[in-house]
């Protein structure tokens, strides 16, 4: 049977556990708020033209962890098949790709959207009467975007995609274009 002497350890062992942990959870709630500012400060942004419809874009399209819905939707649009005006949801890894592509060549102007979006109809049109369109083009799942970077070479805009090793990188020259997309990585 526990004297009076075991009966007061005990409870101060469990006041002071019991304060412990009270503090611990008081710093945790009160750190919440400070990791939650920094995660919203924390922003991607695209700067698009496209050099078709002469449209300018420009959208926060990942803050506070999360890609965000409303700005995904606009960014579908602006990289629909401007051809036939059918919209399709493109990757948002392929929106990550070009981000990272126009960081890492630290290049000041939009990304110039050569082809985003492309429906089967244009591509296999595309494909008849072009050489280099692939039948079977992840443009068509949305998962490839062309893109030109103004004062910026191909080789350097294609050099900084591969280094990402984030899918596939075509480099063309003649028509001042690199291609990316989220399939296997490869390079051509």
């Amino acid at each position: 049977m526990p004297n009076q002497e075991d009966k007061a350890r005990s409870s101060s062992i469990t006041r002071r556990s019991l304060l412990v942990l009270g503090g611990a959870a008081l710093a945790a709630v009160a750190s919440r708020p400070a990791q939650a500012a920094l995660r919203l400060t924390h922003e991607r942004t695209l700067s698009l033209y496209n050099i078709h419809t002469g449209e300018h874009l420009r959208e926060v399209y990942w803050a506070g962890g999360r890609y965000l819905p409303d700005a995904l939707h606009s960014i579908n649009h602006f990289l629909r098949d401007f051809r036939s005006d059918q919209v399709h949801r493109i990757d948002p890894h392929a929106l990550d790709i070009i981000n990272a592509v126009h960081r890492k060549v630290e290049a000041r102007g939009p990304i110039h959207i050569i082809s985003g979006y492309r429906s089967p109809a244009t591509n296999a049109w595309l494909a008849s009467v072009t050489s280099g369109v692939a039948r079977h083009s992840l443009h068509m799942q949305g998962q490839a975007i062309d893109i030109r970077l103004p004062g910026h070479s191909v080789h350097a805009v294609g050099r900084a995609a591969r280094s990402l090793r984030a899918g596939g990188v075509g480099q063309y020259p003649a028509s001042d274009f690199v291609h990316v997309d989220t399939g296997r990585v490869r390079y051509w």
